[in-house]
């Protein structure tokens, strides 16, 4: 018994976050950067795919946990390491 013009049509996608391969974007850009970085400007290949490899796993996996990993760890990087009395 929902009274008329109080409800809204929502798309999902509208919702969730943007995944690039099941991680989410901001992550997934900078371990590709980092994987880039060793395997192209270092020619580190083997390294750079490791480190691709082991990178997007983890996030792919933190993703499936909490969708918003990267924007608490951002925002738990801001805290102080003490409260102030």
């Amino acid at each position: 018994m929902r009274p008329d013009g109080f409800e809204l049509v929502l798309h999902r996608s509208l919702t969730e976050l943007i995944l690039i391969g099941g991680a989410p974007r901001a992550a997934a850009i900078l371990i590709g950067t980092l994987s880039a970085v060793l395997a192209l400007g270092l020619r580190l290949w083997f390294a750079g795919l490791i480190f691709w490899v082991i990178g997007h796993s983890a996030a792919v996996w933190l993703a499936k946990r909490d969708p918003a990993f990267v924007e608490v760890a951002i925002r738990h990087t801001k805290h102080k390491g003490r409260l102030a009395c």
